[in-house]
């Protein structure tokens, strides 16, 4: 059942991506001529006006084909024609709705919460190393290493990034204090391993439902930005990434792991939040400059305005379509690696 879900959800996230890119440019007047959920031959078919709809067999992509997308058709209606600005909302637009989805997501989730764990200290475990340069009950935690502490769970998850030594920022008696080169590693608290340290909690009204749901969306982003530093400085590899089949897989196993440990209501629960994550993923990643993704037409869309005001002549849109020609081929071969490597985790 939850494999289903999962290629659901899949399925959900690219219609409501391809969906932000089809509205936007039907709000600009841009011609579409194919609006299509899934990948490979076509097993429903409806001919709009002058747009063709279309749900195909793979649900491991989708499209939102516009008249002169990669080059001037002569259309006046055609994409290469339209404003900068037009031109830039409807390329954002795919990675917005994902992103508004994940806050929905999480707002629906969170509607039935009856309270919020939060950044103050409220009680330390008998035998914290409580120190004057150490934190104390009372204080708020305002920041690790630059990373602001918003919520209980982000204190062990930047503590434990900056290896349990880190520059803390805490809230004491209304005034910032900073705790240079604190540190903090977990010990054995009542049986438990842990920090020792206890957070309080607020009341869940409506107020505190929205403010959470932006805190855990805008914490989504900063996990999409931490995994790509990991990449980068090759503190992770492409080993521990994971494509639709391994996501797929984990989702199967999220479910399964907590319906026997809770019920079967708490595991969709954590699989919403899951695709949740996933969407504003979608969403950062979509918006990265590279060839091929709407982050990279974005990058050549900002390069050809800068052109076209300091040199008065617009760069030849076929260099433009071949470099995200190659882009989707590289993109594609990297797929194709990350899918190999999760079918062999699971074999």
């Amino acid at each position: 059942m939850y494999i289903v879900i999962a290629i659901i959800a899949f399925g959900v996230l690219i219609a409501i991506h391809e969906f932000g890119h089809f509205i936007v440019a039907k709000a600009c007047k841009v011609k579409v001529n194919e609006f299509s959920i899934g990948m490979g031959p076509a097993i429903l078919k409806k001919q709009g006006k002058e747009t063709l709809y279309a749900l195909r067999l793979l649900p491991v992509g989708g499209f939102c084909a516009m008249e002169g997308e990669d080059m001037d058709t002569g259309d006046e209606r055609a994409f290469a024609r339209q404003s900068a600005w037009k031109r830039a909302l409807i390329l954002v637009a795919g990675a917005a709705m994902n992103f508004i989805l994940g806050f929905l997501i999480v707002a629906v989730i969170y509607s039935s919460a009856n309270a919020f764990y939060t950044n103050e200290v409220v009680k330390t475990a008998e035998g914290f190393p409580s120190t004057e340069n150490g934190i104390q009950v009372g204080d708020r935690i305002y920041s690790i290493d630059g990373h602001r502490v918003l919520y209980s769970s982000n204190f062990a998850t930047y503590m434990q990034r900056g290896g349990n030594t880190v520059d803390m920022v805490v809230i004491r008696d209304g005034m910032k204090v900073t705790l240079k080169d604190y540190t903090l590693k977990p010990a054995e608290y009542s049986g438990v391993m842990s920090y020792g340290v206890s957070f309080g909690y607020v009341k869940a009204d409506l107020w505190q439902k929205l403010k959470y749901t932006g805190y855990a969306t805008y914490d989504f982003v900063r996990m999409v930005w931490m995994g790509l530093s990991d990449l980068v400085t090759g503190a992770a590899g492409l080993k521990e990434m994971s494509g639709v089949v391994g996501i797929v897989g984990t989702i199967n196993d999220v479910g399964h792991e907590i319906e026997e440990q809770e019920s079967r209501s708490a595991a969709i629960e954590q699989i919403m939040y899951l695709v949740a994550f996933i969407a504003v993923n979608l969403a950062v990643m979509n918006l990265l400059p590279i060839p091929a993704l709407d982050g990279g037409r974005l990058f050549f869309l900002i390069i050809n305005v800068i052109i076209e005001r300091v040199f008065h002549k617009k760069l030849d849109p076929k260099y433009e379509s071949y470099v995200h020609a190659a882009g989707m081929v590289a993109l594609l071969g990297l797929m194709a690696v990350i899918m190999i490597s999760d079918i062999r985790k699971l074999i």
